[in-house]
């Protein structure tokens, strides 16, 4: 057998090359791996410069199809538009108020979102009448102390007639430049006014601002206020069926503003000297200038404010917290439905110690079950007076609840209401049939007298 060997000079040049064959297959190996790695970069690349493209392209689809969706349904107005509904803020137009002239316009400036404003059309919606000073004047005659009907913290309230011989309330603020709180509370009565139309809140007709006058032009309700009739100055007793009615009154009007306004508006002022009455004792809820339209967010549960009303009838967890809701309104008809039925001021600072806070004077009256000793001595005693006299204070008693979420709403108030004077009907009614007299006395005709209504059992809300 052949035997293969190899010389000891051949053994390095045989390492060398396996040495050489080795470094090309690891440089191949590298080679190859850099390679995909830059194919998968060059991938990731490609797909990040594609998303970024693709989320560009759908960026600017939508702001494409938010132009084409706005000039297609851009909305046109109607100069002649009677919408009732005004969403939109009222600033006082001075720009053609002229010093040298007494014939200055009032007008409302509207502005909305797109920008455009037009004086005729809003005051075509709010029903509103154009008034100049030489007017005012002429209606007023001069402002006569012989016209002048109430003082407020705005300002005074006179009687004036106009051309063709209405009447209407003129009130006409300080004039003091300097107080901010006048200008707010004249710009939130008119903006708030513009907005309303019910049976049981006083109409605005138009307002003017001249030089340092202020003037905002109201509905004229003859017959005082309930402040007035309650401390009886204003000839007869009101009657408990009276009270009644107009408890109701401003319970409906009140509920309007709560639940049937856009946005929501929450009065902060509802007192007896802010109810008026009128000829046939029904009731008109004025004075707007502290009212505050609510919050629109769905979400939101109160509006952070400065404290505003007035004292007896504020809501105590308003004062504490600062937090106005449509509850510190509920509040406040609690004390005024207190004030209807025992006939007494909130604050009675010359009583004796127990008695100066009414409502919590009528509340302890009321536990005990002496709700008659609460009643106003002018009220005449019977079953069905004493009923409506309990059953409506333990309607304030809930009203008057420390925590608002106890409290009802004013609709709830209203249905309460309206099922005590349906039973207070049914007393009358039953005492009337039982009576000697009774076979000459048209029940139909007692009750639509007394109540302002037809007989009816069922609950309605009206709104004008």
């Amino acid at each position: 057998m052949r035997k293969t060997t190899v010389s000891p000079s051949s053994g390095p040049r045989v390492i060398q090359s396996r040495k050489r064959e080795q470094n090309r297959e690891n440089s191949q190996s590298r080679l190859a791996r850099n390679n995909q790695t830059d194919k998968n970069n060059h991938q990731i690349r490609t797909k990040t410069h594609q998303s970024t493209f693709t989320a560009y392209i759908r960026a600017a689809a939508k702001k494409v199809a938010v132009v084409f969706t706005t000039i297609l349904f851009w909305p046109t107005r109607k100069p002649n538009s009677k919408s009732p509904d005004v969403r939109i803020p009222i600033s006082v137009d001075n720009s053609a108020v002229s010093s040298s002239s007494s014939k200055s316009r009032s007008k409302f400036k509207y502005s909305d979102s797109y920008g455009s404003s037009s004086s005729k059309a809003a005051s075509s919606q709010v029903g509103t009448i154009a008034f100049s000073m030489d007017e005012i004047y002429k209606a007023t005659n001069n402002f006569s102390p012989v016209n002048k009907i109430g003082d407020g913290s705005f300002g005074t309230v006179y009687k004036g007639k106009l051309k063709d011989g209405s009447f209407v309330a003129i009130k006409r603020a300080k004039k003091d430049l300097h107080d901010k709180r006048l200008f707010v509370e004249f710009k939130n009565e008119i903006l708030t006014l513009s907005k309303i139309e019910h049976l049981n809140l006083v109409r605005l007709f138009g307002y003017l601002e001249h030089g340092d006058e202020r003037i905002i032009v109201v509905e004229y309700v003859a017959n005082g206020t309930l402040r007035e009739h309650l401390d009886g100055m204003r000839g007869n007793e009101l009657e408990i069926a009276e009270r009644l009615d107009i408890a109701i009154d401003v319970a409906h009007a009140v509920t309007y503003l709560h639940m049937y306004t856009d946005p929501p508006v929450i009065h902060r002022d509802i007192k007896a000297s802010n109810i008026l009455i009128t000829e046939k004792l029904r009731a008109k809820v004025a004075d707007f200038g502290f009212a505050r339209s609510a919050v629109e967010d769905p979400g939101a549960t109160h509006i952070s404010t400065q404290i505003k009303g007035t004292a007896g009838y504020l809501d105590p967890e308003y004062l504490k917290t600062y937090q106005l809701t449509h509850k510190s309104d509920v509040y406040s008809f609690g004390v005024l439905l207190v004030d209807l039925m025992t006939g007494r001021h909130p604050l009675e600072p010359r009583r004796p110690v127990k008695e100066r806070i009414t409502a919590k004077w009528a509340m302890q009256r009321l536990k005990e079950g002496d709700a008659v000793v609460a009643m106003d001595p002018r009220l005449r005693r019977s079953p069905g007076s004493i009923m409506v006299v309990e059953k409506v204070l333990k309607l304030a008693q809930r009203c008057l609840a420390t925590q608002r979420q106890s409290r009802p709403s004013m609709k709830d108030c209203v249905e309460v209401l309206w099922r005590i004077r349906k039973d207070f009907k049914e007393n009358v009614s039953l005492a009337a049939s039982t009576s000697h007299q009774s076979e000459n006395i048209d029940l139909r005709k007692v009750n639509r007298n007394m109540f302002g209504i037809e007989d009816s059992d069922a609950y309605q809300f009206r709104s004008a």
